[in-house]
């Protein structure tokens, strides 16, 4: 089979390569996968360079999100057990963890649904309790993660604030459904938010950006509001002043949902059945900007790292979910 593989850690566009290699042999407890598509996420991008908290041993194959389809026909979500990632044309992953794929959604939509919905359903209703009539405020909308928490925002009856970095991504962020966006490179963010609010602010942040967005964040959460810290997208982790969240009186969230499989998995099952549900209603659609085969892989991951993407990224190896 074909399968892009990583033996130096570096960018994405250097490393990956797209070899002949053989299928890999499920071992107790996992299944083969023929992968339909597979999204492209940002820890793709830092496993390649090395920078991500998981480090698989070299030679791997990135892709840790696909819909793939099992023996029997079935379509099925998945997380790949690394080092047999997901892009390629047949992965492997832990048959007790698949979650049936929603009828709703094609190929491509399917393999964007599972962590950027599940990371905004838990940052926002199990971590921030977003409740209806409060102000979401959404860094990086029109990305992959941001544009997810958008239309988690707006399902949950709240007022969406999306900021964005440029003309194009605005109308991206527009069309998603934020009531109100910022562009970074044209307005002044904190500014912005509060002329959007009154000057109270945001009562939720939604920030997988970190830096100068986190120092926007504390300026622009309301009295009692919570910062949900999703990642560090900009490359700069940022420092957060605790004596400024003692005197606004505000939360500061962090969120590794990766952990939620061993902490508590049941959790995960019951957001995909939420999940199941809202695509079924058509109140989430994840926003697919592009299609790729699988010999563009590697540009795809690159786009992604150099965040010049919206929406999200789907590599589709064996044609199909076109």
């Amino acid at each position: 089979m074909q399968a892009w593989q990583v033996h130096e850690n570096g960018e994405p566009s250097e490393v990956m390569r797209l070899q002949e290699v053989e299928r890999p042999t499920p071992g107790d407890g996992q299944v083969l996968l023929k992968v339909r598509a597979a999204n492209v996420n940002f820890p793709d991008v830092l496993m390649c360079r090395g920078q991500y908290q998981v480090r698989p041993p070299l030679p791997f194959t990135p892709g840790v999100e696909i819909c793939g389809e099992t023996e029997d026909g079935r379509r099925v979500i998945a997380n790949p057990v690394l080092p047999y990632g997901g892009f390629a044309e047949y992965a492997v992953a832990d048959a007790a963890a698949l979650l049936p794929a929603p009828d709703a959604l094609d190929d491509a939509e399917t393999a964007a649904l599972h962590i950027g919905y599940q990371t905004g359903w838990f940052g926002l209703h199990r971590r921030a309790a977003l409740q209806a009539g409060e102000t979401l405020l959404v860094h990086a909308a029109a990305g992959g993660v941001g544009s997810a928490a958008v239309q988690l925002g707006k399902a949950a009856g709240a007022t969406v604030i999306g900021v964005v970095g440029g003309a194009g991504k605005a109308a991206v962020a527009r069309e998603l459904g934020c009531d109100v966006v910022v562009d970074r490179h044209a307005e002044d963010v904190v500014g912005a938010v509060k002329a959007a609010t009154g000057g109270r602010g945001a009562d939720v942040i939604y920030d997988p950006v970190g830096g100068e967005a986190y120092t926007q964040s504390a300026k622009t959460v309301a009295f009692e509001g919570r910062i949900v810290v999703v990642g560090f997208a900009s490359g700069t982790i940022p420092s957060p002043a605790l004596n400024h969240a003692l005197v606004k009186n505000y939360s500061i969230l962090g969120l590794h949902w990766g952990l939620y499989a061993t902490k508590n998995p049941k959790l995960i099952l019951d957001c995909h059945q939420r999940l199941t549900e809202l695509a079924a209603d058509g109140a989430i659609k994840p926003l697919v900007s592009e299609r790729v085969p699988l010999a563009d892989a590697a540009a795809a991951v690159q786009r992604l790292g150099d965040g010049v993407t919206t929406g999200r990224v789907t590599v589709l190896p064996n044609g199909a979910g076109a």
